[in-house]
Parts: structure tokens; C-alpha cells; sequence
């Protein structure tokens, strides 16, 4: 895999066997909507597999950066990804955090981390896209005006967010829905 833009383009990754990754043209898509520069701004990448879209983002120049993956030996491979970038591990403004999504939820209320931009890509056969925005909804992680991103299986569906979340695009990628919220 590659990193598609920002100071770290062009340059390889790892990807960990036995995930799906978040395609090329889907990354793209997502940067290319929040726009080419984060600078300043927070990411969370939940169910983050390889790190793919968080790196993306510390690329694009995101201030502060958590990848959240339960599997260990994806945390691994996160971490080796940070010493093939050249970013370093540990990192004073970026953190992997092996843990499952949703008790990190309730961690991340109660320490106050509170985030700009929060990307999701549960396993497609889980079907958690609802159980995901009601824990957003529960927990405060978001700051008015937060984006939420996520990547879900065309057998998944979202609850109705009006009031709560506007749409700002929803579109279809090969067996990947994924959809683009702004807290209101």
C-alpha cells in the first residue's frame, strides 16, 4: 500500500494479512472531501487494521493522530508502519491504542480527548455502523462541527441521524457504503 498525498506520498506501508483494506479510490475519495490539508486538526481512526487512513492523515499533516485496533498483531504492524514512514514509535502527538472501539469510547469521554475528525471501518460481517453512531451519540468524543466518516458493508445500514448528524455525502464504492456526517 502507498500513501496517496501529503509529505509522506508516494512512500510505502504494510498491510497486515487477512484484513480488507480501505482501496486507493476510497481514501482519495475521503481526503479529497475533508480536503488535502489537516493541519491542526485531530483524527481518530477506529478498527484502524494497518493504519492506512490515520497515516493518510498524519501525512496530510493532522496535529494528533490515535489508531484504535483490537488485534495485536495489527497494532504490530501499525508500529512497524510508523518506523518504515519515519515517523517514529512512540510518538509525542500520535498514539496506538490496542483496545476494543467500544470501551474506547467511554475512555476517550471521560479523559475529555475530544476529536475533529473520526474515521470508522468496522468489519463489514459485523454490522456496526448503528451500534457505532449511538455510542457517538452516548459518549462525548465530538466537538460541534466534527466530521464522521464511515465505511460500512452494503447488508449494514444507518440509523436516521437528523438533528444529531447533517449528510454531506453518501456514496457506494464497489461492496463499501460510506457516508459523511458533520455533528450538528
Amino acid at each position: 500500500m502507498k500513501i496517496l498525498g501529503g509529505i509522506l506520498k508516494g512512500r510505502n506501508f504494510y498491510m497486515p494479512d487477512g484484513i480488507r483494506p480501505t482501496q486507493d479510490l476510497l481514501r482519495a475519495a475521503v481526503f479529497d472531501l475533508l480536503g488535502h490539508d489537516l493541519k491542526g486538526l485531530s483524527f481518530l481512526d477506529f478498527f484502524a487494521g494497518s493504519g492506512a487512513v490515520g497515516l493518510e492523515a498524519i501525512s496530510r499533516g493532522a496535529s494528533r493522530v490515535a489508531f484504535v485496533e483490537k488485534d495485536p498483531k495489527n497494532v504490530d504492524v501499525i508500529k512497524e508502519n510508523f518506523e518504515v514512514l519515519k515517523i517514529g514509535y512512540p510518538h509525542v502527538f500520535h498514539k496506538v491504542i490496542n483496545a476494543d472501539v467500544f470501551a474506547t469510547f467511554k475512555q476517550m469521554s471521560d479523559a475529555k480527548e475530544v476529536w475533529d475528525i473520526v474515521f470508522i471501518d468496522p468489519p463489514f460481517d459485523a454490522k456496526l455502523a448503528k451500534k457505532i453512531l449511538k455510542h457517538l451519540e452516548a459518549y462525548v468524543i465530538l466537538h460541534p462541527r466534527s466530521y464522521v466518516i464511515i465505511q460500512y458493508g452494503q447488508d449494514d445500514s444507518l440509523p436516521d441521524v437528523e438533528g444529531r448528524f447533517k449528510i454531506l455525502k453518501k456514496k457506494s464504492y464497489g461492496s463499501s457504503q460510506v457516508v459523511v456526517l458533520q455533528k450538528v
